[in-house]
């Protein structure tokens, strides 16, 4: 079964002249969805873009990181193991090749994750090597993703 998903780019960075000079424009965009806010994007500051802005590169190690959450909660209820918390502070590195031609290479995703007086620990760790077989994101990148996830017991 497909499913789409859409979205709508919109370029922000006319300055007056459009595209007349390499400084001519500024690296800006919005992401505008159908019923959600939009975002005000930029391109990565190294190649000239508002480092205040999301760049592709964010969204993309924040969509890996969040649909990885998502089916780790999910299989963890599954599981029997109820989590209280989680949170996440994942890093991608990229490289730019002679050319400026850039790519992923690895991604680690670090999370932090708060489970009930009683978990079953190497389940729960388990759950992070089976997400990418079914995140749609993790089986989508062509770049290893590593896991360093934290587990705290709550004895609440």
């Amino acid at each position: 079964m497909e499913h789409q998903y859409t979205s709508r780019i919109f370029w922000t960075g006319n300055l007056g002249t459009g595209t007349s000079g390499y400084k001519a424009y500024a690296r800006t965009w919005d992401i505008a969805i159908t019923g959600k806010k939009i975002i005000h994007c930029s391109n990565d500051p190294l190649l000239g873009g508002d480092a205040s802005k999301m760049n592709p590169e964010d969204l993309l190690i924040s969509s890996l990181s969040a649909c990885h959450m998502l089916w780790y909660l999910h299989l963890a209820s599954d599981a029997g193991i109820t989590v209280l918390e989680y949170e996440d502070s994942p890093i991608a590195t990229g490289e730019i090749l002679k050319g400026g031609a850039g790519r992923f290479v690895s991604a680690v995703l670090r999370p932090k994750i708060t489970v009930a007086d009683g978990a079953d620990l190497d389940s729960a760790m388990a759950i992070h090597h089976e997400i990418h077989k079914v995140c749609f994101i993790a089986r989508s990148v062509n770049f290893p993703v590593f896991y360093e996830p934290e587990f705290v017991i709550s004895h609440l």
